[in-house]
């Protein structure tokens, strides 16, 4: 699992692979936060604050399986917005296809829709020295799966 920044004309583009779905969403979102930013302050790194209490959920839901990509990357960055914090250390716990039915307590979630439930680790901006990533867009947007996992490339908006 991984991802590449390609350059791609005045915007920047991720490439990314995964084992699973839920591997190659997060290697997206995390080449996301390398667009973002130069340096990513590793976790605990001062010694007096706990990984876990950094970590913030959250769950999307869109009507297919690319849409579900675009809205999760659209959410990381609303979240960056309005948490003034920059998500890091992407996790995509579990995706349900619409043939999977509604996830277990979660009446937002539509029966007939793909969702998922993913974790991040939010870094103050205040702390970091990121450039802003306006937004995500469909354009050459792919999302694929191949022998030994998935492939994705998304291009961003800067």
């Amino acid at each position: 699992m991984g991802y590449e920044l390609r350059d791609h004309t005045a915007d920047v583009a991720v490439a990314a692979t995964g084992d699973s779905l839920e591997g190659v969403f997060a290697s997206v979102a995390n080449g996301l936060a390398a667009a973002s930013c130069d340096e990513i302050p590793a976790a605990d790194a001062d010694g007096d604050s706990d990984e876990a209490d950094d970590r913030f959920s959250f769950a999307v839901a869109a009507e297919s399986r690319d849409a579900l990509l675009f809205d999760y990357l659209d959410e990381v960055i609303y979240l960056r917005d309005v948490r003034a914090e920059l998500p890091v250390d992407h996790r995509v716990e579990a995706i349900r296809s619409p043939d999977e039915g509604e996830a277990s307590g979660d009446d937002d979630t539509d029966g007939d829709r793909w969702s998922l439930e993913a974790t991040a680790r939010g870094v103050p901006l205040a702390e970091i020295d990121a450039r802003e990533v306006k937004a995500v867009t469909y354009s050459e947007m792919a999302l694929e799966r191949r022998d030994d996992g998935w492939e994705a490339y998304v291009v961003f908006d800067v």
